[in-house]
């Protein structure tokens, strides 16, 4: 028995495009309001769906893989918020918490937790 191969992703948008057309023409024409009408329109909203898919699909299929564009991972050297492990270890440190807590109580200024700082 010979194996039927599968369609590619665009000759399925075509078909499935033409075919939502070519149903939507009938619609308009015979002017059908009963039950047909609701399964062929139906039918033709399926059809413009399977396209529209399709046509992504072929599209996500023309683009290169993320693991062919950046074969070296790693930090990005450019960007201004990386953070290496000494910075993270020192904003992990309680003393440096601690002085980061009594800057902002001898600061006077506003403390988002209590409103403006008197004197204390």
């Amino acid at each position: 028995m010979k194996r039927l191969t599968r369609p590619d992703a665009r000759t399925l948008a075509v078909v499935a495009a033409l075919a939502a057309l070519a149903l939507l023409v009938t619609l308009v024409v015979s002017r059908r309001h009963d039950f047909l009408g609701v399964l062929m329109a139906l039918i033709c909203v399926l059809l413009a769906t399977i396209a529209g898919v399709s046509v992504a699909a072929a599209r996500q299929a023309d683009e290169p893989v993320a693991a062919e564009r950046s074969a070296a991972p790693g930090p990005p050297l450019d960007d201004p918020l990386a953070v290496d492990a000494d910075t993270l270890d020192a904003l992990d440190s309680r003393d440096a918490l601690r002085a980061v807590r009594e800057r902002r109580r001898a600061g006077g200024g506003f403390d988002d937790r209590e409103g403006w700082i008197s004197d204390r």
